[in-house]
Formats: structure tokens, C-alpha cells, sequence
């Protein structure tokens, strides 16, 4: 097995005595607290600096954790607030739809799955947490472009890659989609992704209304969808119920 990189544990370890003690410490003390030679700690902390996890006080000089690791931070703990919230809901969810459920949160250009609750059969099933879903061609994706500024400027301007015959790869017909989410409040994806699987998905929100991920009900195509082919409206109901019931559980009133 590889050993640790040695720069990465000396930046952390740095970071650690940031953390704690006087909060903010000069040159000499972090050289000095970790035994490395001044150079060295000054090339990490300038990087550190350059990366936004370390400040440095123009006044004294001296360094301080800057704003980039207290928003990664913050993340962590909203990411786990939401999965905590939701796994009532989620379970409940899948029993009544009798199908996956997926919780998915952005990352970079894609949605995460932070959460995912098997579909109640006996069928054999792959436990699917920390996988990537892409934004363009998920009901989950979908959901988070239509209300997040943020995930359209990851997304950028395509074309974007072509799972099946039906997923969208121009940006016009992806932002008509996204405008009949927000009308309709729900996202699908039939047979964009994978063929013969169907998915329908809405927002959750936090208590300032922010779109903090989105929770999905995923299947096949002949389960999910109507002799139509149109999404289900029962199922449709019980996706924005969850939904509806997780954001208030994060503190959301309206929607």
C-alpha cells in the first residue's frame, strides 16, 4: 500500500494547528510547532492561501482557517443534515411507490448520491451511495438546474454526452425543460440515461428556501410510466409529498 504524501500531511497538519490554540499563528510558530524548516512551511501556507483555506491578516501577518474550508466544511454538515432528515420520508417513499429512491445533492457537474433506498423486492440490488448521476439526463439533474443558478453554470453550454436516443444534449431544448419543472414542480427522465429506466424527482429546500438537493423515485420504464407513457401521476404525488415533508423538516414553511 502507498505511503501518505508527505506535503498533503504537513498542509493538514498545519491546517489542524490552525484550528485549534491561538487561531491565528505567525510564521515562526507554525515552522516552529510542526519542526519544519521555514521555507517549507511558508510554500504550504502560500498555497494553502492561494486555495483559500488559509488567511493571512495584512496587519500582523499572521495566519488564520480562511473562508474556503468553513464552506467545504459547512457542506459536509448540510449534506449529512439532509441525508439525516430525509431517511424517514425516503423509506416511506420507497415502500409506497415500490421502487429505488435516490436523495442527490450538486457536485462539480453532476449529482451525488448522498442516499439510496432499495427497491422493497427480492430482486438483487447494488448499493449505489457516492455514485455520480449526470445533471442533464436525470430527473434528479433536472430538478437542481431548474432551481440552482449554480448547477447551470457547472453544466455550461454543451453539447453534452448522448446516453440513449432520448437524452437532450443542446442547451435550448434542456432550458425549455427546466422552465416546465419549475411550472410543473417535478422532473422526469424516461429512457434518457439508461433504457427501460424511468425516474421522477422533486426539490428539497432549506429553511432560506435554497434548493439544497433533490429526492427521486426510479424504476422501469413500464412500472414508472402509464400506458401513455407519461410518468404516473400517483407516483408524481408521492415524489413532492417527500419532498414537500423533508424541506419542512429542514425548516422550510412555503413552497
Amino acid at each position: 500500500m502507498p505511503g501518505a504524501i508527505q506535503s498533503l500531511s504537513r498542509a493538514a497538519a498545519i491546517l489542524r494547528l490552525l484550528a485549534g490554540g491561538e487561531r491565528r499563528l505567525g510564521l515562526s510558530e507554525v515552522a516552529t510547532g510542526l519542526g519544519l524548516a521555514k521555507g517549507t512551511a511558508h510554500g504550504i501556507l502560500r498555497t494553502l492561501q492561494q486555495e483559500g483555506f488559509v488567511e493571512q491578516d495584512p496587519e500582523s501577518g499572521k495566519y488564520q482557517l480562511g473562508a474556503e474550508l468553513l464552506r467545504l466544511g459547512q457542506s459536509y454538515l448540510d449534506v449529512h443534515e439532509l441525508r439525516a432528515r430525509a431517511l424517514v420520508w425516503a423509506d416511506d417513499l420507497a415502500r409506497a411507490a415500490g421502487e429505488t429512491v435516490y436523495l442527490g445533492v450538486l457536485h462539480q457537474r453532476g449529482v451525488l448520491v448522498v442516499h439510496h433506498v432499495f427497491r422493497p423486492d427480492d430482486s438483487r440490488q447494488v448499493l449505489e451511495v457516492g455514485s455520480m448521476q449526470p445533471l442533464h439526463a436525470t430527473a434528479l439533474g433536472k430538478v437542481l438546474l431548474a432551481y440552482d443558478p449554480v448547477a447551470r453554470g457547472e453544466l455550461g453550454d454543451g453539447p453534452w454526452e448522448a446516453f440513449t436516443a432520448r437524452t437532450v444534449t443542446g442547451p435550448a431544448a434542456l432550458d425549455a425543460q427546466c422552465a416546465l419543472v419549475r411550472e410543473r414542480g417535478w422532473a422526469d427522465a424516461v429512457e434518457e440515461t439508461w433504457e427501460g429506466v424511468a425516474s421522477v424527482a422533486a426539490l428539497i429546500q432549506d429553511r432560506r428556501r435554497n434548493p439544497v438537493g433533490a429526492v427521486c423515485v426510479s424504476g422501469a420504464v413500464e412500472t414508472v410510466c402509464g400506458p401513455d407513457g407519461a410518468v404516473r401521476p400517483a407516483l408524481v404525488a408521492s415524489v413532492r409529498t417527500a419532498a414537500r415533508a423533508i424541506s419542512r423538516d429542514l425548516g422550510a414553511h412555503r413552497f
